[in-house]
């Protein structure tokens, strides 16, 4: 064989782009529905339309392959043409988080460096400052204006599959967000494992209601426009639109998380028209009252997602267990995802015992590709090869997986990660706190939220209402501690090298 043949072999054998196949996927479906938001249907031929002429936009403007490009956006069909047109271009979209006090906006923003900020035209108002005050586009008339502007020949594809798609904010044990780069290769390998693991049907719909800027709706709005299927655009928990969603759509996956499922089941309950077909629902079950999951699971008829994936690595590596509808879970032990490798380890990063608590590692092609200008957490994340999650897990003699605790003392509030370091940093900038620790409790609405036990000095402590008030200020509303507990000095609990035992206090929460 010759080395011209091999390398045109293996072109043909790449595993492509997501806007190369996004434009494959419209060209055939050009009458399908990409995209229903309220009232308003966009064909596959219309988007493609649009997400050629926004390509041409962005190249009008300078951006080329690598440039990243910020969009500060709520859930509405731009959002995905946004990434769409970036990445025919190669240009990295960095989906922002519009629920960020002003300081943790302006550190995402400066983190990526962007050549352009596409926002909300009401968002536009709540931009930080931010060095070299990149240029910003409104979405608005002024968006369409320059849309309908682009005629003729539109700008060829220069994507490749290890490019960056977008990055996606998770907090990191600092506090302060990391970028996590999802390149089209691992979005593709997401879409396709979703689809092969839990029986996705081409043309099944999806309920993009949670916010775009997270990989729940992002990933798999993404996967359904590869494969024809149409996104149902909604800003949020709304129950009205949801219920019509159901009622009137096959869905495959219909996404559920903890803080909504109660509202959503007594909606249920009340609306006039039945389900018309939802394949699997939810996710997170470790975080939602086992009841809650059999009457929502019977009244749609259709499994519950026993969910264990991560910003980082897509779906894998336990998402792969269904609780049957109807069936109250009495153990939530997870089932390894195929198309990925796990192992747990020991501090030492030795392989442990079956039976015996390791965290869990994986490796695969639905990884991210590391985080931003990161360069000493991407070494500790990758260390060997492997991605560690910094997840404790047991594996069972059947092979199913057990969870045993979050490392870092990572807190989950209605599918939102939250880190006490965070939230501990910004109460100590009170000089009148002495000490501060932030723990998970439960709460049958959001599953956990956090709470802040602290010591003051002084003569004049702050209230209660003063710690509020600086939480606000400063942080995005989720993150807010929901109970403060004044204690002692003496009486945080420590270890033997003076750290402060959080398990110890998490047990005098318990009734």
């Amino acid at each position: 064989m010759t080395t011209g043949l091999s390398r045109e072999i293996g072109a043909a054998c790449a595993v492509g782009t997501v806007g190369d196949l996004f434009e494959a996927c419209a060209e055939v479906n050009a009458e399908r529905v990409a995209i229903e938001y309220r009232d308003r249907c966009i064909s596959y031929r219309e988007l493609l339309d649009r997400v050629r002429r926004l390509s041409a936009v962005l190249t009008a403007r300078g951006l080329k392959r690598g440039d990243r490009l910020g969009l500060l956006s709520r859930n509405r069909p731009e959002y995905l043409e946004v990434e769409l047109a970036a990445a025919h271009l190669g240009v990295i979209t960095a989906c922002l988080n519009w629920r960020l006090a002003g300081r943790e906006l302006a550190h995402c923003i400066e983190l990526i460096a962007p050549a352009l900020l596409i926002v909300e035209a009401d968002l536009v108002s709540s931009l930080p400052p931010v060095p070299g005050s990149p240029s910003v586009l409104e979405i608005g008339p002024h968006y369409e204006s320059e849309l309908a502007q682009q005629v003729g020949s539109f700008p060829p594809s220069v994507a490749r599959s290890e490019d960056g798609l977008v990055i996606l904010y998770t907090s990191g044990t600092t506090g302060l967000p990391k970028g996590a780069v999802i390149s089209h290769r691992a979005m593709i390998m997401r879409a396709l494992t979703f689809s092969s693991e839990l029986g996705i049907a081409p043309h099944d719909a999806f309920v993009a209601w949670a916010p775009l800027f997270h990989m729940a709706s992002n990933d798999h709005a993404l996967a359904t426009l590869m494969r024809g299927g149409t996104v149902l655009v909604i800003d949020g928990f709304q129950l009205e639109p949801l219920l019509t969603a159901v009622s009137r759509h096959s869905i495959g996956w219909l996404l559920l998380i903890p803080g909504m499922i109660e509202a959503f089941v007594e909606g249920l309950k009340a609306h006039q028209e039945p389900v018309k077909k939802v394949r699997v629902c939810g996710a997170m079950a470790d975080l939602v009252p086992p009841h809650l999951i059999a009457e929502v699971t019977a009244l749609l008829g259709a499994p519950y997602l026993n969910s264990f994936g991560s910003t980082e690595t897509g779906l894998p590596p336990a998402t792969r267990a269904l609780i049957s509808p109807g069936v109250v879970p009495t153990r939530l032990s997870k089932q390894q995802n195929g198309f990925c490798e796990i192992k747990l380890v020991d501090p030492a990063d030795e392989e442990v015992a079956p039976g015996e608590p390791g965290e869990l590692a994986v490796r695969g092609s639905t990884l991210f590709s590391g985080y931003w200008q990161a360069h000493e957490a991407n070494a500790e994340a990758f260390r060997g090869g492997w991605y560690h999650m910094g997840d404790v897990f047991r594996r069972n003699a059947d092979g199913s997986l057990d969870f045993v605790d979050r490392a870092k003392y990572l807190i989950k509030s209605g599918g939102e990660n939250i880190y006490p370091a965070e939230i501990e940093r910004v109460l100590l900038r009170d000089k009148r706190v002495t000490e501060v620790a932030v723990v998970r409790a439960a709460d049958p609405r959001w599953g956990e939220v956090p709470v802040a036990f602290v010591a003051c000095g002084g003569d004049e402590p702050p209230t209660e209402a003063e710690l509020v008030d600086l939480c606000a200020r400063e942080l995005a509303g989720y993150k807010r501690p929901r109970i403060f507990h004044f204690i002692g000095l003496a009486e945080f609990p420590r270890s033997t090298s003076g750290k402060v035992q959080r398990q110890e206090l998490e047990r005098r929460l318990k009734p």
